[in-house]
């Protein structure tokens, strides 16, 4: 004997997993989708490495690709992490995308599980191209591939909160020119292509505080073969993290 069939409704949210990952796709496919969003990413980062590891634009301590590369994947970071994502939410809480999500299924805090696993979904991807443009270039990293992934998630963590900071209460065309203006001046002092220590004593004291400086050249010692942990750069990262998400928490404005 068949059993019968019930159509009766059942109408219910997705589970958070589901709800986070198809969020987090969405987040993806609109920043490879923006022709800005992928220039910011993956584009000027390679042309930095690029021009920067080819050119003699500059005097850099030892080969110019193994000074530069750690660097650049410190710049791709903190263009995803913090520019990007600044300018992004900044503009979808403004067109009130933000209010809207939050009246849906997934929760508020499921939306920004969503984004941080995006950014990360984006940084791996940059990573990838980055590495293989390096790898070309005669680029030869030594180890320390645990501690570079610990580094970037940390820096991810410090740049994902300066950008919720901004974006949740700044207006959205302040944010917009705020975050190039960080992004153009942290790219100019971070030591991403030019080392710190052409820099004046006064300036070092500020730069070496700075969570691009930290991650810049935490990746440089651990992935140019020196021995023992990045302690001091990844404690000025948490720290950072810390602070910067512990403000967003309480001054982030959803609409």
């Amino acid at each position: 004997m068949t059993a019968a069939l019930d159509f009766t409704p059942a109408p219910g949210a997705a589970p958070l997993h589901r709800m986070v990952l198809a969020q987090a796709g969405a987040e993806v496919r609109a920043v490879l989708r923006n022709g800005e969003q992928l220039l910011l990413t993956l584009i000027i980062p390679v042309l930095v490495l690029v021009g920067f590891s080819a050119a003699p634009l500059l005097e850099l301590p030892g080969r110019r690709v193994d000074f530069v590369a750690p660097g650049v994947l410190a710049l791709a970071v903190m263009s995803t992490a913090f520019t990007g994502q600044a300018i992004g939410t900044g503009f979808e809480r403004r067109y009130g995308v933000l209010k809207r999500l939050g009246a849906t299924p997934l929760s508020r805090a499921g939306l920004l599980l969503a984004k941080t696993l995006a950014v990360i979904v984006v940084e791996a991807l940059q990573v990838v191209v980055l590495g293989a443009v390096a790898l070309a270039m005669g680029w030869r990293p030594h180890g320390g591939l645990l501690w570079a992934g610990a580094l970037i998630l940390a820096g991810t963590a410090a740049f994902s909160g300066l950008a919720l900071l901004m974006a949740g209460t700044l207006r959205a065309e302040a944010t917009l020119a705020a975050a190039n203006l960080v992004y153009l001046v942290l790219l100019g002092i971070g030591g991403v292509v030019i080392p710190v220590t052409a820099f004046p004593d006064g300036l070092r004291a500020v730069t070496d505080l700075l969570p691009i400086t930290a991650l810049t050249g935490g990746l440089r010692s651990v992935l140019g073969g020196e021995s023992g942990p990045p302690a001091a750069a990844l404690l000025i990262l948490l720290a950072w993290a810390a602070l910067s998400l512990g403000l967003a928490s309480r001054t982030f404005r959803w609409e």
